[in-house]
């Protein structure tokens, strides 16, 4: 349910970034606008998706399987005025401090005062929206929690409707075009809370908001959320190292980066947060019930699909990186270097990709038995890492040597997150790994041979006309999943491989 919904909005993202792309190319405008967008959508991973997500849904699976309906509710109220009270004071002062706020993450913009003076403009559009996803997102916690996961998945779908409407009726409405993007990024915000408090109100869960700053379930989830922040949103802080480091960089590396990076979390949103969305409730449930097996078993479950989809998606992305780039974005002001210099960044992303869906598996780990400490401390190595490597690799790879230092530091995370578990015995993997681990990678690499064959070079994928493009890459994705799946059928692999005991 929720990987289904989830593509419907990556699709829709897709044509989103589709049209931004040929309006706007990768340039001055573009880089402008997806480091307003960033900003709030980076803190918006930290606050909502991120550190308040992993700490308030165990806490309240805690309230929902040991509690009355009255304490829930009341739990429920509680949150909500806490989390509404902070958020509206950091939108204030967000607005207020926006100038700072791109000369932190972006300082190499101030060069350019144009550049400079229009991310400033949109960020104070576009910031807002952290009010109104976070809220959207305490909202989606909740019902994922009563099993509803169907409606917050197919929420995003609002943002890019929104953002799509903008870009091809709105631009000339306004004298800098761009700027339709935020006001687009802004009424987005509003839609998506609105769409979710109908489905709140049917579960009785519609909140009152409340303060009360001693309440003992918005203490706890404190406590959790306070480390949480940093831990759980790792790879979004290593991404926005990326784009501050890219800044300084020739223009146009962070729109490099921002398309590479959202084909790279097409399966990572597709499959791994949908992984993790529905696991961390199920643990947590067990945590709660004290039921140690079934959490076990439910974590050996989600790695294994990790791997089965995980591997062959990697290595998809590697092999069509620039088929991918050319049939979505080649078009309008979108160049055959910005293909390109996309498909290296693509690639390099790519590498890590396992490790940012393990990452999203092995915290749900952690977090779902209230341990917010754990994951920090790995974090905190996870980063220092990320920031020699970016250090190290930029001066040889530009860009694209920023995109692999994120990437090994995702695998370094997910490894040291993976010992974590085994060292504190609450994780024990079931028999049979190493063949279904030979299986995959067997099955895999005949995928990308096949790919590897017939991809073709960037020339020949630049002479087709649209038509074609889309036709061949879809052949081509088709042909290398048959292959995959019939690789591991005739090495030996069944459903009941990967079927949750």
């Amino acid at each position: 349910m929720v990987g289904g919904m989830t593509l419907i909005s990556r699709i829709l993202g897709f044509i989103r970034d589709v049209v931004i792309a040929h309006a706007f190319g990768a340039g001055t405008n573009t880089d402008a606008f997806f480091v307003a967008f960033k900003i709030p959508n980076f803190m918006r991973r930290l606050f909502a998706e991120g550190a308040f997500s992993q700490a308030f849904t165990p806490v309240l699976s805690e309230y929902k399987t040991q509690r009355d309906a009255k304490e829930v509710k009341h739990l429920v109220d509680h949150v909500a005025g806490h989390l509404g009270g902070v958020l509206v004071l950091v939108t204030v002062i967000g607005v207020v401090i926006a100038p700072l706020l791109v000369l932190i993450f972006a300082p190499g913009f101030f060069q350019y005062q144009d550049k400079y003076e229009l991310t400033v403009a949109m960020l104070q559009i576009t910031f807002p929206y952290l009010l109104f996803i976070a809220l959207t997102a305490f909202a989606g916690a909740v019902l994922n929690t009563y099993g509803q996961f169907g409606v917050p998945a197919l929420t995003p779908v609002w943002l890019n409707v929104c953002l799509i409407g903008a870009a091809l009726w709105f631009l000339p409405f306004f004298e800098q075009p761009v700027m339709a993007l935020a006001w687009a990024v802004f009424l987005a915000g509003f839609i998506q809370l609105s769409f979710q408090l109908p489905f709140l109100s049917r579960l009785h869960l519609l909140p009152r908001p409340r303060f009360n700053r001693r309440d003992e379930g918005v203490r706890h989830i404190y406590r959790l959320m306070i480390p949480a922040l940093f831990g759980v949103s790792v790879s979004q802080i290593n991404l926005l190292i990326d784009t501050l480091m890219a800044s300084f960089l020739v223009t146009g590396s962070v729109s490099w980066l921002y398309y590479s990076d959202r084909l790279m979390e097409f399966p990572l949103a597709v499959f791994g947060l949908a992984l993790a969305t529905v696991m961390l409730p199920d643990l947590s449930k067990s945590v709660a019930r004290g039921d140690t097996q079934s959490y076990n078993n439910t974590l050996d479950w989600a790695l294994r699909w990790v791997f089965l989809i995980g591997v062959p998606s990697m290595l998809g992305l590697i092999m069509l990186a620039g088929p991918m780039l050319t049939t979505l974005f080649h078009y309008g002001e979108f160049s055959n270097n910005d293909v390109d210099m996309t498909a290296r960044s693509l690639i390099a992303y790519a590498l890590g990709l396992l490790g940012f869906v393990l990452i999203k598996v092995l915290a749900s780990g952690f977090y779902s038995r209230q341990d917010t400490r754990t994951p920090v401390k790995i974090a905190v190595v996870a980063m220092v890492v990320n920031i020699l490597l970016n250090l190290a690799l930029v001066w040889h790879l530009a860009h694209a040597g920023l995109a692999l230092a994120t990437s090994l530091a995702a695998l370094l995370n997910a490894s040291l997150l993976y010992r974590g578990l085994r060292k504190q015995a609450v994780f024990q993997p079931q028999p049979g790994w190493h063949g279904f681990l030979l299986r995959i990678f067997i099955a895999s690499g005949c995928m990308a041979l096949l790919l590897w064959w017939g991809s073709s070079t960037l020339s020949v994928w630049f002479s087709m006309g649209v038509l074609d493009r889309a036709l061949h890459l879809f052949g081509w994705i088709i042909a290398g999943m048959l292959v995959y799946l019939v690789s591991l059928v005739v090495f030996g692999f069944r459903l009941h491989h990967v079927s949750l005991k």
